[in-house]
């Protein structure tokens, strides 16, 4: 049984994670307790907001709305990548799930499908709502996204869980979406691997000088619709071996407007499996289309960095390849 830990062990744990803090109000006291009780905790969900904004996004998390009083999660962690602490103790967010999930959390064993809403999810899980309007288009910064992973790396770390107890809200409820825009499976594969090294690793390394990926350039690249392609660049292999790494793709395309170019970096293995970071989407404009793709984290001498895109072409059926005209990246490493 793990009793929630209180509040100040919290915001110690974020710190010492190198999580930026910032304590709302008196968000130490302020929960849905009398509503019934907070704990045995199991695990972390993540939402989205369906919101925009950050003041507006903070505020409407503490306080709730009308007919879902708040605090409507724990934590809120803003597009900056600040995590605002708005509640300790039970907050609305989780709702009413499957036990069969409930259960794998405990275990910390793979996720059946939830087909069930029999169980209270406020009771058992820390609840962090992330400002993002939910549309599939809402982009998710880098500084966001490893706010996630620190944040729910800092509580596993505190009750000695791994990555599986951190979930989604889509995983939880049936129905529910949240989050949408990146992968669970990726979130919870950088955690894993946050938690193999000591809490605020990047901290105690800022001395340590960087060394640079490069500038690496490719042009007139082919993209046929809805088939990922891997961009030549640097010879396919980015990098291989670092303890941390930041890397920026940008492209230029010549696409129609409202279709989408999408990005991601992956991690392939010796074996021909591969981990791949979430997807970022940019949407064709007039005119040539350009987009910018982001990726931080750490990667394993038998691991190779990567960059793919695919295109999804604004009407059905359209056959036609795409050029990107022009893509380059650069970025630091830490050996």
């Amino acid at each position: 049984m793990a009793n929630p830990i209180s509040a100040g062990a919290l915001v110690a744990a974020l710190r010492k994670e190198g999580v930026t803090v910032v304590e709302v109000g008196a968000w130490r006291r302020h929960n849905r307790n009398h509503r019934g009780p907070w704990g045995p905790v199991h695990g972390v969900m993540v939402h989205h907001t369906v919101t925009s904004g950050s003041a507006r996004t903070v505020e409407i998390c503490r306080n709730g709305y009308s007919g879902l009083p708040g605090p409507l999660c724990h934590i809120v962690i803003t597009k900056d990548g600040r995590a605002h602490l708005v509640g300790h103790g039970r907050a609305n967010h989780a709702g009413l799930g499957d036990d069969d999930v409930l259960r794998a959390v405990i275990a910390e064993r793979p996720l059946p499908p939830d087909n069930e809403a029999n169980t209270d999810g406020n009771r058992h899980f820390y609840g962090i709502e992330c400002e993002n309007l939910g549309n599939g288009r809402d982009p998710w910064p880098a500084v966001q996204l490893e706010a996630i992973e620190r944040v729910s790396a800092a509580i596993c770390r505190q009750h000695g869980w791994n990555e599986r107890s951190v979930i989604g809200h889509l995983e939880w409820q049936p129905g529910k979406i949240d989050p949408r825009g990146f992968s669970m499976n990726g979130m919870r594969t950088r955690i894993r691997e946050r938690l193999r090294h000591s809490a605020g690793r990047d901290e105690q390394e800022e001395d340590e000088m960087p060394k640079v990926i490069g500038e690496y350039e490719a042009t007139d690249i082919r993209l046929t619709p809805g088939k990922w392609t891997t961009l030549d660049i640097k010879g396919v292999d980015i990098l291989r071996g670092a303890t941390r790494y930041q890397a920026i793709a940008h492209l230029a395309a010549r696409i129609p407007v409202g279709s989408t170019l999408q990005g991601r970096f992956y991690h392939l293995r010796t074996d021909g499996t591969r981990w791949t970071s979430p997807i970022c989407e940019r949407v064709g404009t007039a005119g040539s289309t350009f987009a910018d793709f982001h990726n931080c984290g750490s990667i394993r001498a038998d691991e190779r960095l990567r960059f793919e895109a695919v295109y999804h072409p604004a009407v059905p059926g359209d056959t036609e390849p795409v050029t990107v005209t022009t893509s380059w990246l650069r970025g630091l490493y830490w050996p």
